[in-house]
């Protein structure tokens, strides 16, 4: 009797404990995806968002990243359920077509809401839980982040913003064994090209014809894009590799743009960002 609680003491011993992960925003698109994804690699899976996650694969609680507060709380919940915490995802996004001009200040705070002071409080939650096991956060950024997209600047700048802060969270908390991400994919075909917050004619005035031609440019670059599940795919590379770069871009094409994009004057790469969104 004994000598059998003793191997199924040494069996649990070697059995390595199910990882837990959290994707905000996962309930479409790419935080969807990676959602699927990491539950089919065993991983348990919570997903917070505004709109609750429809399958049976994933736990999910309701929380919007624009209210002070809710994502922190909605983590904690979920935090107390799966007791441990290995891998945090932020996939929250908005995005909007607006001249700068005319932006109306609600939109562009609540853009700012959601892109970057979301990720800000669901990091600040997640620390303590990802501390005890050595975890990884991945915030998911763009490549509009490097390179201005005429009349969705405020998007640009949020996600620009969100590559700084996973440098920096990284530097403070990697002592702890925790390792900050921002993974930067470019155009990709999710429905998040339908739900942006496009200004209309009236709102817009003397910019309508530029906008609308940006617009329609960014939507057909999105939609012709990578998909959703091979962006999916670049985050868990990120996840399991052991000293993962603080800032990656998803696709070996975006990398080589994301490259030029860099060392080009950048005269010469907003000639090229004028040319592919139609502006004069």
């Amino acid at each position: 009797m004994e000598e059998n609680i003793k191997t199924e003491e040494a069996s649990r011993q070697r059995t390595p404990l199910k990882k837990n992960a959290i994707v905000v925003g996962g309930s479409s698109g790419i935080g969807r995806e990676t959602a699927l994804k990491l539950s089919a690699k065993g991983y348990r899976v919570y997903n917070i968002s505004r709109t609750p996650f429809h399958g049976e694969r994933v736990q999910s609680l309701t929380a919007d990243a624009a209210q002070e507060g809710e994502i922190g709380e909605a983590i904690e919940k979920a935090c107390e359920e799966l007791v441990s915490l290995d891998l945090l995802v932020y996939s929250a996004g908005f995005s909007m077509a607006a001249p700068l001009e005319y932006a109306k200040s609600g939109d562009y705070r609540y853009l700012f809401e959601v892109n970057y002071f979301g990720a800000i409080e669901a990091i600040r939650a997640a620390a303590p839980y990802l501390k005890q096991r050595c975890g990884r956060v991945i915030l998911v950024g763009s490549l509009g982040g490097d390179m201005p997209i005429p009349f969705d600047g405020f998007y640009s700048s949020s996600k620009a913003a969100l590559t700084m802060l996973a440098r920096e969270a990284d530097l403070e908390l990697r002592p702890y064994g925790v390792r900050v991400c921002a993974l930067l994919p470019g155009g990709t075909a999710t429905d998040f090209t339908y739900s942006r917050r496009v200004y209309s004619e009236e709102e817009s005035k003397n910019y309508s014809s530029p906008l609308k031609k940006a617009s329609a440019a960014l939507a057909n670059m999105e939609q012709g894009g990578m998909s959703s599940s091979l962006v999916a795919d670049s985050i868990l590379k990120l996840v399991d590799r052991k000293n993962p770069p603080t800032v990656a871009v998803a696709g070996g094409k975006n990398n080589v743009l994301r490259y030029a994009y860099k060392i080009l004057p950048e005269r010469v790469t907003d000639f090229f960002v004028r040319k592919k969104f139609n502006q004069k």
